[in-house]
């Protein structure tokens, strides 16, 4: 196991007024945190061991989401382009491939990043905006392209809940908390 950290697992619980747009970011945030969780602490090793049959692995699924929060916050949300982080793209499943080239600080460090980046992008953007403005690429609104960002994380917590509990048998919903 490793010392390196991926985001916070701690799930802060939206007000009881919340409206629509504070529990859909909610829903995102909580949504990360467990996967925060589920590849969290793990070392380089173990993060490219795949889980046969498929040939996933949680480096790839962790490359794979830092390059879906870049790729929303870029096309939809008109937040900054892919950056040199990227550079290396070469279609489809790249990122995939790719991640076995990763360490895990890199892998971490890479998708903190993208999350930091899009959290900046959909505050900027609902204050604008709200939840009915058109996204950036004329696909849409920011409603529809948030909810496609969470069903997009809940796919793949999934998938790295099964994996995680393979590697050391860490099972369980959310993330413990400390006053819960």
């Amino acid at each position: 196991m490793s010392d390196d950290t991926v985001l916070s697992t701690s799930i802060a619980e939206p007000s009881p007024t919340a409206g629509e747009a504070e529990m859909l970011l909610f829903s995102l945030d909580r949504s990360r945190a467990q996967f925060a969780w589920k590849v969290g602490g793990l070392d380089t090793a173990t993060l490219h061991a795949p889980h046969p049959p498929s040939a996933m692995t949680l480096g790839g699924l962790i490359k794979h989401l830092a390059l879906v929060e870049d790729q929303r916050t870029a096309e939809h949300l008109g937040g900054p382009g892919f950056g040199a982080v990227w550079s290396g793209w070469d279609g489809p499943e790249w990122e995939w491939r790719s991640a076995a080239d990763d360490s895990a600080s890199q892998l971490y460090a890479l998708w903190r990043d993208a999350v930091e980046r899009s959290r900046a992008a959909w505050t900027r953007a609902l204050a604008e905006g709200g939840l009915d403005a058109p996204a950036s690429s004329g696909q849409g609104t920011l409603r529809r392209v948030l909810v496609d960002l969470t069903d997009e994380y809940a796919r793949h917590v999934g998938h790295a809940d099964l994996m995680r509990e393979a590697i050391d048998g860490l099972v369980g919903e959310d993330p413990p908390q400390g006053d819960r």
